[in-house]
């Protein structure tokens, strides 16, 4: 685990890092932004959520990999199909980031948004 937006995978014996495509976790990491208000807890939840040896099940959008080479991908918890860029969303952990052309879930992530501001949760309580 990278941080709340970027993971790493094992994919066919090699590691993949991974951009959770549609949203924008706060930055723990960032070269010049630094530490952003609830990125700690946003990686932590990540790392919570997919512990090491998590079984995923992935589905690509209209482009394979971002300009630093990370897969870009929508990511499900094989077990309990859970569709993790939206849980971060819906939980308050993430705010939806539209990369284009990769769009198909953009609608899900700004009503997922629009309820996690209403019930202020996370980020939303947070970071105001």
């Amino acid at each position: 685990m990278v941080d709340g937006d970027t993971i790493d995978i094992a994919i066919g014996g090699n590691t993949e890092r991974v951009r959770l495509i549609g949203i924008n976790t706060p930055e723990t990491k960032h070269p010049t932004k630094g530490v952003e208000c609830f990125g700690p807890e946003a990686s932590a939840y990540t790392q919570q959520l997919l512990p090491a040896g998590t079984a995923l099940r992935v589905e690509r959008d209209i482009e394979a990999r971002d300009k630093y080479g990370r897969l870009l991908l929508y990511v499900y918890i094989a077990q309990s199909n859970v569709f993790v860029n939206l849980d971060l969303v819906l939980q308050g952990y993430a705010r939806p980031m539209v990369f284009e052309p990769n769009t198909a879930h953009k609608a899900d992530f700004a009503q997922a948004a629009t309820q996690a501001e209403l019930r202020n949760v996370g980020l939303w309580q947070a970071c105001r």
